[in-house]
Protein backbone atom coordinates (compact mmCIF):
# COMPACT_ATOMS: atom_id res chain seq x y z
CA UNK A 1 0.00 0.00 0.00
CA UNK A 2 1.28 3.48 -0.90
CA UNK A 3 0.47 6.87 0.59
CA UNK A 4 -2.20 7.69 -1.98
CA UNK A 5 -4.06 4.42 -1.47
CA UNK A 6 -3.93 4.81 2.29
CA UNK A 7 -5.20 8.39 2.08
CA UNK A 8 -8.13 7.22 -0.05
CA UNK A 9 -8.90 4.42 2.39
CA UNK A 10 -8.88 6.77 5.39
CA UNK A 11 -11.00 9.31 3.53
CA UNK A 12 -13.57 6.55 3.01
CA UNK A 13 -13.51 5.73 6.72
CA UNK A 14 -13.96 9.35 7.73
CA UNK A 15 -16.82 9.82 5.30
CA UNK A 16 -18.55 6.69 6.60
CA UNK A 17 -18.20 7.86 10.20
CA UNK A 18 -19.35 11.39 9.35
CA UNK A 19 -22.58 9.93 7.94
CA UNK A 20 -23.45 8.95 11.56
CA UNK A 21 -24.53 5.42 10.63
CA UNK A 22 -22.29 3.86 13.28
CA UNK A 23 -24.02 5.82 16.06
CA UNK A 24 -27.26 3.93 15.49
CA UNK A 25 -27.53 1.03 17.95
CA UNK A 26 -29.44 -1.10 15.48
CA UNK A 27 -26.57 -0.70 13.00
CA UNK A 28 -24.05 -1.73 15.65
CA UNK A 29 -26.05 -4.81 16.56
CA UNK A 30 -26.43 -5.78 12.92
CA UNK A 31 -22.69 -5.50 12.32
CA UNK A 32 -21.77 -7.40 15.49
CA UNK A 33 -24.12 -10.20 14.48
CA UNK A 34 -22.45 -10.21 11.06
CA UNK A 35 -19.04 -10.50 12.73
CA UNK A 36 -20.31 -13.38 14.85
CA UNK A 37 -21.64 -15.20 11.80
CA UNK A 38 -18.34 -14.62 9.97
CA UNK A 39 -16.42 -16.26 12.82
CA UNK A 40 -18.74 -19.24 13.27
CA UNK A 41 -19.14 -20.11 9.59
CA UNK A 42 -15.41 -19.89 8.86
CA UNK A 43 -14.20 -21.72 11.96
CA UNK A 44 -12.91 -24.81 10.14
CA UNK A 45 -10.80 -22.90 7.61
CA UNK A 46 -9.52 -20.66 10.41
CA UNK A 47 -8.47 -23.69 12.47
CA UNK A 48 -6.52 -24.93 9.44
CA UNK A 49 -4.71 -21.60 9.10
CA UNK A 50 -3.84 -21.53 12.80
CA UNK A 51 -2.58 -25.10 12.57
CA UNK A 52 -0.24 -24.12 9.75
CA UNK A 53 0.97 -20.94 11.43
CA UNK A 54 1.31 -22.09 15.04
CA UNK A 55 0.58 -25.81 15.15
CA UNK A 56 -2.53 -25.17 17.24
CA UNK A 57 -4.90 -27.97 18.07
CA UNK A 58 -8.53 -27.19 17.27
CA UNK A 59 -9.38 -27.08 20.98
CA UNK A 60 -6.74 -24.42 21.62
CA UNK A 61 -7.93 -22.50 18.57
CA UNK A 62 -11.50 -22.60 19.85
CA UNK A 63 -10.65 -21.77 23.47
CA UNK A 64 -8.10 -19.09 22.67
CA UNK A 65 -9.56 -17.65 19.48
CA UNK A 66 -13.09 -18.26 18.15
CA UNK A 67 -15.02 -19.37 21.22
CA UNK A 68 -13.60 -16.51 23.22
CA UNK A 69 -14.65 -14.01 20.54
CA UNK A 70 -18.18 -15.36 20.19
CA UNK A 71 -18.69 -15.06 23.94
CA UNK A 72 -17.44 -11.45 23.82
CA UNK A 73 -19.83 -10.61 20.98
CA UNK A 74 -22.76 -12.22 22.78
CA UNK A 75 -22.00 -10.13 25.89
CA UNK A 76 -21.82 -6.96 23.79
CA UNK A 77 -25.14 -7.71 22.08
CA UNK A 78 -26.79 -8.43 25.41
CA UNK A 79 -25.59 -5.30 27.19
CA UNK A 80 -25.13 -2.80 24.36
CA UNK A 81 -28.24 -0.74 25.11
CA UNK A 82 -27.25 -0.42 28.76
CA UNK A 83 -23.63 0.46 27.99
CA UNK A 84 -24.59 3.11 25.44
CA UNK A 85 -27.36 4.77 27.48
CA UNK A 86 -26.51 8.26 28.78
CA UNK A 87 -25.76 7.98 32.50
CA UNK A 88 -27.27 10.52 34.85
CA UNK A 89 -24.97 11.65 37.65
CA UNK A 90 -25.35 13.88 40.70
CA UNK A 91 -25.69 17.60 39.97
CA UNK A 92 -24.10 20.17 42.34
CA UNK A 93 -26.48 22.52 44.14
CA UNK A 94 -24.76 25.45 42.43
CA UNK A 95 -26.08 24.15 39.09
CA UNK A 96 -29.73 24.08 40.26
CA UNK A 97 -32.01 23.67 38.44
CA UNK A 98 -30.10 21.36 36.16
CA UNK A 99 -29.30 17.74 35.36
CA UNK A 100 -25.92 16.19 34.61
CA UNK A 101 -25.19 13.29 32.28
CA UNK A 102 -22.29 11.31 30.86
CA UNK A 103 -22.67 10.38 27.19
CA UNK A 104 -20.57 7.60 25.63
CA UNK A 105 -19.44 8.73 22.19
CA UNK A 106 -17.28 6.94 19.60
CA UNK A 107 -13.90 8.48 18.86
CA UNK A 108 -14.17 8.07 15.10
CA UNK A 109 -11.69 6.01 13.06
CA UNK A 110 -9.62 3.55 15.11
CA UNK A 111 -6.39 1.82 14.12
CA UNK A 112 -6.02 -1.69 15.58
CA UNK A 113 -2.58 -3.31 15.30
CA UNK A 114 -2.38 -6.95 16.35
CA UNK A 115 0.27 -9.59 17.11
CA UNK A 116 0.93 -13.07 15.76
CA UNK A 117 0.49 -15.30 18.81
CA UNK A 118 -3.34 -15.19 18.86
CA UNK A 119 -3.64 -13.62 15.43
CA UNK A 120 -7.44 -13.82 15.15
CA UNK A 121 -8.60 -13.18 18.69
CA UNK A 122 -6.22 -10.29 19.39
CA UNK A 123 -7.35 -8.52 16.23
CA UNK A 124 -11.09 -9.05 16.56
CA UNK A 125 -11.27 -8.72 20.36
CA UNK A 126 -10.48 -4.99 20.23
CA UNK A 127 -12.64 -4.68 17.11
CA UNK A 128 -15.68 -5.85 19.10
CA UNK A 129 -15.21 -2.92 21.47
CA UNK A 130 -14.66 -0.51 18.58
CA UNK A 131 -17.81 -1.66 16.76
CA UNK A 132 -19.97 -1.76 19.89
CA UNK A 133 -19.04 1.83 20.73
CA UNK A 134 -19.74 3.06 17.20
CA UNK A 135 -16.34 3.52 15.60
CA UNK A 136 -14.99 2.71 12.18
CA UNK A 137 -11.79 0.65 12.23
CA UNK A 138 -8.73 -0.16 10.18
CA UNK A 139 -7.08 -3.47 11.11
CA UNK A 140 -3.38 -4.23 10.70
CA UNK A 141 -2.68 -7.91 11.51
CA UNK A 142 0.81 -9.32 11.95
CA UNK A 143 2.30 -10.70 8.76
CA UNK A 144 4.29 -13.21 10.86
CA UNK A 145 1.18 -15.42 11.14
CA UNK A 146 0.85 -15.16 7.37
CA UNK A 147 -1.95 -17.64 6.64
CA UNK A 148 -4.21 -16.36 9.39
CA UNK A 149 -3.48 -12.74 8.50
CA UNK A 150 -4.36 -13.35 4.86
CA UNK A 151 -7.52 -15.22 5.79
CA UNK A 152 -8.63 -12.44 8.14
CA UNK A 153 -8.07 -9.77 5.48
CA UNK A 154 -10.17 -11.72 2.99
CA UNK A 155 -13.00 -12.25 5.47
CA UNK A 156 -13.13 -8.58 6.40
CA UNK A 157 -13.27 -7.55 2.74
CA UNK A 158 -16.02 -10.06 2.02
CA UNK A 159 -18.22 -9.15 4.98
CA UNK A 160 -17.91 -5.42 5.69
CA UNK A 161 -18.15 -2.15 3.85
CA UNK A 162 -14.59 -0.92 3.28
CA UNK A 163 -15.55 2.47 4.64
CA UNK A 164 -16.63 0.86 7.90
CA UNK A 165 -14.07 -1.88 8.57
CA UNK A 166 -10.93 -2.49 6.53
CA UNK A 167 -7.89 -4.73 6.91
CA UNK A 168 -4.45 -3.84 5.57
CA UNK A 169 -1.78 -6.51 5.19
CA UNK A 170 1.93 -5.85 5.14
CA UNK A 171 5.13 -5.73 7.16
CA UNK A 172 7.01 -3.10 9.12
CA UNK A 173 6.88 -0.56 6.30
CA UNK A 174 3.09 -0.75 6.20
CA UNK A 175 2.87 -0.28 9.97
CA UNK A 176 5.14 2.75 9.78
CA UNK A 177 3.01 4.18 6.99
CA UNK A 178 -0.14 3.75 9.06
CA UNK A 179 1.42 5.32 12.15
CA UNK A 180 2.26 8.39 10.11
CA UNK A 181 -1.44 9.07 9.58
CA UNK A 182 -3.92 10.73 11.90
CA UNK A 183 -6.33 8.34 13.62
CA UNK A 184 -8.85 9.07 16.35
CA UNK A 185 -7.77 6.10 18.47
CA UNK A 186 -4.94 3.55 18.32
CA UNK A 187 -5.11 0.10 19.91
CA UNK A 188 -1.83 -1.86 19.85
CA UNK A 189 -1.07 -5.37 21.08
CA UNK A 190 2.58 -6.44 21.05
CA UNK A 191 5.87 -5.89 22.82
CA UNK A 192 7.07 -2.87 24.84
CA UNK A 193 9.69 -1.86 22.26
CA UNK A 194 7.14 -1.41 19.47
CA UNK A 195 4.66 -0.03 22.00
CA UNK A 196 7.01 2.90 22.56
CA UNK A 197 7.14 3.52 18.81
CA UNK A 198 3.33 3.47 18.61
CA UNK A 199 3.01 5.87 21.52
CA UNK A 200 5.56 8.25 20.04
CA UNK A 201 3.67 8.25 16.73
CA UNK A 202 0.37 8.86 18.53
CA UNK A 203 1.88 11.82 20.39
CA UNK A 204 2.29 13.71 17.11
CA UNK A 205 -1.49 14.08 16.86
CA UNK A 206 -2.27 13.63 20.59
CA UNK A 207 -4.13 10.46 19.65
CA UNK A 208 -5.36 8.40 22.63
CA UNK A 209 -3.93 4.89 22.79
CA UNK A 210 -4.37 1.51 24.43
CA UNK A 211 -1.19 -0.52 24.68
CA UNK A 212 -1.56 -4.21 25.47
CA UNK A 213 2.01 -5.34 26.02
CA UNK A 214 3.56 -8.20 27.99
CA UNK A 215 6.18 -8.84 30.61
CA UNK A 216 7.68 -11.41 32.91
CA UNK A 217 4.67 -12.85 34.70
CA UNK A 218 5.67 -14.36 38.06
CA UNK A 219 4.08 -17.50 39.43
CA UNK A 220 4.67 -17.84 43.17
CA UNK A 221 4.07 -21.23 44.79
CA UNK A 222 3.65 -21.41 48.56
CA UNK A 223 4.36 -24.51 50.65
CA UNK A 224 0.73 -25.20 51.63
CA UNK A 225 -0.82 -26.01 48.25
CA UNK A 226 -2.13 -29.10 46.50
CA UNK A 227 0.99 -29.69 44.39
CA UNK A 228 -0.75 -32.15 42.07
CA UNK A 229 -3.37 -29.61 41.02
CA UNK A 230 -0.88 -26.73 40.96
CA UNK A 231 1.47 -28.67 38.68
CA UNK A 232 -1.27 -29.49 36.17
CA UNK A 233 -2.55 -25.93 36.06
CA UNK A 234 0.90 -24.37 35.69
CA UNK A 235 1.97 -26.81 32.97
CA UNK A 236 -1.27 -26.28 31.06
CA UNK A 237 -1.08 -22.49 31.25
CA UNK A 238 2.61 -22.29 30.45
CA UNK A 239 2.62 -24.59 27.42
CA UNK A 240 -0.76 -23.59 25.96
CA UNK A 241 0.02 -22.24 22.47
CA UNK A 242 3.60 -23.47 23.00
CA UNK A 243 4.19 -20.81 25.63
CA UNK A 244 3.51 -17.98 23.17
CA UNK A 245 1.02 -16.13 25.33
CA UNK A 246 1.36 -12.73 26.99
CA UNK A 247 -0.29 -14.04 30.19
CA UNK A 248 1.63 -17.33 30.46
CA UNK A 249 3.66 -17.81 33.65
CA UNK A 250 7.13 -16.56 32.72
CA UNK A 251 9.01 -17.83 35.77
CA UNK A 252 8.30 -19.80 38.94
CA UNK A 253 9.14 -18.62 42.44
CA UNK A 254 8.76 -21.76 44.56
CA UNK A 255 9.13 -22.14 48.29
CA UNK A 256 12.24 -24.23 48.85
CA UNK A 257 10.26 -26.96 50.65
CA UNK A 258 7.97 -27.37 47.63
CA UNK A 259 10.43 -27.20 44.75
CA UNK A 260 11.49 -30.84 44.42
CA UNK A 261 8.00 -32.39 44.71
CA UNK A 262 6.50 -29.69 42.47
CA UNK A 263 9.08 -30.31 39.73
CA UNK A 264 8.42 -34.05 39.90
CA UNK A 265 4.69 -33.47 39.45
CA UNK A 266 5.24 -30.97 36.64
CA UNK A 267 7.42 -33.46 34.78
CA UNK A 268 4.67 -36.04 35.23
CA UNK A 269 2.05 -33.57 33.97
CA UNK A 270 4.11 -32.85 30.83
CA UNK A 271 4.29 -36.58 30.08
CA UNK A 272 0.58 -36.98 30.80
CA UNK A 273 -0.40 -34.08 28.52
CA UNK A 274 2.03 -34.55 25.61
CA UNK A 275 3.45 -38.07 25.91
CA UNK A 276 7.06 -39.24 26.12
CA UNK A 277 7.86 -37.35 22.90
CA UNK A 278 5.89 -34.07 22.70
CA UNK A 279 7.04 -33.55 19.11
CA UNK A 280 4.60 -36.32 18.16
CA UNK A 281 1.71 -34.91 20.16
CA UNK A 282 -1.17 -33.43 18.15
CA UNK A 283 -1.95 -31.26 21.16
CA UNK A 284 1.35 -29.36 21.33
CA UNK A 285 1.98 -26.29 19.19
CA UNK A 286 4.98 -24.90 17.33
CA UNK A 287 7.16 -21.80 17.51
CA UNK A 288 6.03 -19.17 15.03
CA UNK A 289 9.29 -18.99 13.02
CA UNK A 290 13.00 -19.85 13.03
CA UNK A 291 14.02 -16.46 14.37
CA UNK A 292 12.03 -16.96 17.55
CA UNK A 293 13.25 -20.56 17.70
CA UNK A 294 16.88 -19.39 17.76
CA UNK A 295 16.18 -16.74 20.39
CA UNK A 296 14.46 -19.18 22.74
CA UNK A 297 17.03 -21.95 22.32
CA UNK A 298 19.72 -19.39 23.16
CA UNK A 299 18.23 -19.07 26.65
CA UNK A 300 18.71 -22.74 27.59
CA UNK A 301 22.12 -22.11 29.14
CA UNK A 302 20.51 -19.98 31.84
CA UNK A 303 19.93 -22.99 34.08
CA UNK A 304 19.89 -26.76 34.45
CA UNK A 305 17.42 -28.54 32.18
CA UNK A 306 15.25 -30.92 34.22
CA UNK A 307 12.66 -31.53 31.49
CA UNK A 308 12.74 -30.99 27.74
CA UNK A 309 15.57 -28.84 26.46
CA UNK A 310 15.47 -30.25 22.92
CA UNK A 311 14.34 -28.71 19.65
CA UNK A 312 14.15 -29.14 15.90
CA UNK A 313 14.61 -25.92 13.94
CA UNK A 314 13.22 -27.34 10.71
CA UNK A 315 9.96 -28.20 12.48
CA UNK A 316 9.94 -25.07 14.67
CA UNK A 317 9.65 -27.45 17.63
CA UNK A 318 10.93 -26.82 21.15
CA UNK A 319 10.04 -29.33 23.85
CA UNK A 320 8.21 -28.20 27.00
CA UNK A 321 11.21 -27.25 29.12
CA UNK A 322 11.79 -26.72 32.84
CA UNK A 323 14.98 -24.93 33.91
CA UNK A 324 16.19 -25.39 37.48
CA UNK A 325 18.91 -23.51 39.39
CA UNK A 326 18.24 -20.26 37.63
CA UNK A 327 19.54 -17.02 39.12
CA UNK A 328 17.75 -13.69 38.98
CA UNK A 329 20.62 -12.33 36.85
CA UNK A 330 20.47 -15.12 34.24
CA UNK A 331 19.73 -14.16 30.61
CA UNK A 332 16.37 -15.97 30.72
CA UNK A 333 15.29 -13.56 33.48
CA UNK A 334 16.14 -10.42 31.50
CA UNK A 335 13.40 -10.63 28.86
CA UNK A 336 9.93 -12.04 28.32
CA UNK A 337 10.49 -15.61 27.14
CA UNK A 338 7.37 -16.01 24.99
CA UNK A 339 8.08 -19.67 24.46
CA UNK A 340 8.03 -23.09 26.18
CA UNK A 341 10.81 -22.47 28.72
CA UNK A 342 9.95 -22.13 32.40
CA UNK A 343 12.74 -21.00 34.77
CA UNK A 344 12.44 -22.10 38.40
CA UNK A 345 13.77 -20.00 41.27
CA UNK A 346 13.36 -20.65 44.98
CA UNK A 347 12.69 -18.52 48.03
CA UNK A 348 12.64 -19.15 51.75
CA UNK A 349 10.74 -16.10 52.97
CA UNK A 350 7.93 -14.52 50.96
CA UNK A 351 9.59 -11.13 51.25
CA UNK A 352 12.37 -12.43 48.98
CA UNK A 353 9.84 -13.38 46.30
CA UNK A 354 8.07 -10.03 46.56
CA UNK A 355 11.38 -8.17 46.28
CA UNK A 356 12.31 -10.11 43.14
CA UNK A 357 8.92 -9.39 41.53
CA UNK A 358 9.16 -5.71 42.39
CA UNK A 359 12.71 -5.54 41.04
CA UNK A 360 11.41 -6.28 37.53
CA UNK A 361 9.06 -4.16 35.38
CA UNK A 362 5.39 -4.49 36.33
CA UNK A 363 3.99 -7.67 34.74
CA UNK A 364 0.78 -8.19 32.82
CA UNK A 365 -0.23 -11.04 35.15
CA UNK A 366 0.76 -12.29 38.57
CA UNK A 367 -0.03 -15.75 39.91
CA UNK A 368 0.06 -17.07 43.46
CA UNK A 369 -0.68 -20.62 44.57
CA UNK A 370 -1.48 -20.50 48.27
CA UNK A 371 -4.30 -21.34 50.66
CA UNK A 372 -3.22 -18.47 52.90
CA UNK A 373 -5.78 -15.64 52.46
CA UNK A 374 -3.67 -13.04 54.35
CA UNK A 375 -0.77 -13.90 52.04
CA UNK A 376 -2.98 -13.40 49.00
CA UNK A 377 -3.94 -9.96 50.30
CA UNK A 378 -0.31 -9.14 51.07
CA UNK A 379 0.72 -10.01 47.51
CA UNK A 380 -1.98 -7.70 46.15
CA UNK A 381 -0.97 -4.94 48.56
CA UNK A 382 2.80 -5.12 48.01
CA UNK A 383 3.03 -5.78 44.26
CA UNK A 384 1.56 -4.31 41.08
CA UNK A 385 0.43 -6.11 37.92
CA UNK A 386 -2.12 -5.79 35.15
CA UNK A 387 -4.15 -8.62 36.64
CA UNK A 388 -3.77 -11.42 39.16
CA UNK A 389 -5.06 -14.93 39.74
CA UNK A 390 -4.83 -17.13 42.82
CA UNK A 391 -4.43 -20.90 42.54
CA UNK A 392 -4.73 -20.96 38.76
CA UNK A 393 -3.18 -19.30 35.72
CA UNK A 394 -4.33 -17.55 32.52
CA UNK A 395 -8.08 -17.79 33.19
CA UNK A 396 -8.41 -14.17 34.36
CA UNK A 397 -7.87 -13.09 30.74
CA UNK A 398 -10.87 -15.04 29.47
CA UNK A 399 -13.57 -13.31 31.52
CA UNK A 400 -15.88 -10.83 29.77
CA UNK A 401 -16.68 -9.20 33.14
CA UNK A 402 -13.07 -8.37 34.06
CA UNK A 403 -11.06 -5.59 32.37
CA UNK A 404 -7.92 -6.97 30.76
CA UNK A 405 -4.87 -4.75 30.49
CA UNK A 406 -1.43 -3.96 31.77
CA UNK A 407 0.27 -1.39 33.95
CA UNK A 408 3.60 0.32 33.46
CA UNK A 409 5.82 -1.66 31.07
CA UNK A 410 3.03 -4.19 30.52
CA UNK A 411 0.70 -1.64 28.99
CA UNK A 412 -1.99 0.96 29.52
CA UNK A 413 -5.73 0.83 29.11
CA UNK A 414 -7.97 -2.22 29.32
CA UNK A 415 -10.65 -4.01 27.31
CA UNK A 416 -12.96 -7.08 27.22
CA UNK A 417 -16.66 -6.69 27.86
CA UNK A 418 -17.73 -3.24 29.01
CA UNK A 419 -14.09 -2.23 29.43
CA UNK A 420 -13.68 -2.68 25.68
CA UNK A 421 -16.72 -0.52 25.01
CA UNK A 422 -15.35 2.13 27.36
CA UNK A 423 -11.86 2.01 25.81
CA UNK A 424 -13.19 3.08 22.42
CA UNK A 425 -15.64 5.64 23.86
CA UNK A 426 -15.15 9.26 24.80
CA UNK A 427 -17.07 10.17 27.95
CA UNK A 428 -18.77 13.42 27.09
CA UNK A 429 -20.00 15.49 30.03
CA UNK A 430 -23.36 17.20 29.48
CA UNK A 431 -25.33 19.58 31.72
CA UNK A 432 -28.94 20.42 30.87
CA UNK A 433 -30.49 23.58 32.34
CA UNK A 434 -33.62 25.62 31.84
CA UNK A 435 -34.46 29.33 32.16
CA UNK A 436 -36.74 29.35 35.21
CA UNK A 437 -34.02 30.24 37.70
CA UNK A 438 -30.85 32.27 37.24
CA UNK A 439 -28.40 32.58 40.14
CA UNK A 440 -27.45 36.27 40.28
CA UNK A 441 -24.72 35.63 42.84
CA UNK A 442 -22.35 34.50 40.10
CA UNK A 443 -22.51 37.75 38.19
CA UNK A 444 -20.51 40.95 38.85
CA UNK A 445 -20.48 43.16 40.75
CA UNK A 446 -19.50 40.47 43.28
CA UNK A 447 -19.73 42.59 46.48
CA UNK A 448 -20.11 40.10 49.38
CA UNK A 449 -21.23 37.18 47.20
CA UNK A 450 -18.18 35.04 48.07
CA UNK A 451 -19.55 33.82 51.42
CA UNK A 452 -22.75 32.61 49.73
CA UNK A 453 -20.87 30.99 46.85
CA UNK A 454 -18.76 29.11 49.41
CA UNK A 455 -21.91 27.66 50.96
CA UNK A 456 -23.32 26.62 47.60
CA UNK A 457 -20.10 24.92 46.53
Amino acid sequence: MNNAALSDLLAGHRAFFAANRTKDLSFRREQLEKLRLMIVTNETVLFDALKQDLGKHALESYAGETGFLVRQIDAALKHLACWARPRRVRTPLAHFPGRSYVYQEPYGVALIIGPWNFPFQLMLGPLIGAMASGNCALLKPSITALRTSHLLAGLIRANFDAGYISCVEGGTETTQLLLGERFDYIFFTGGPAVGRIVMAAAAKYLTPVSLELGGKNPCIVDHDVDLEVAARRIVWGKFFNCGQSCVAPDYLLVHRDSKAPLLQRMQAAIREFYGADPSQSPDYGRIIDQGHFDRIMGLLDSGTVVAGGTGDRSLRYIAPTLLDRVSASAPVMQEEIFGPLLPVLTYEHIGEAIALVNGLPKPLALYLFSRNRPLQERILRETSSGGACFNDVVIQQTSDTLPFGGVGESGMGAYHGKAGFDAFSHQRSVVRRGFLFDMLLRYPPYKDHLKWIRKLW
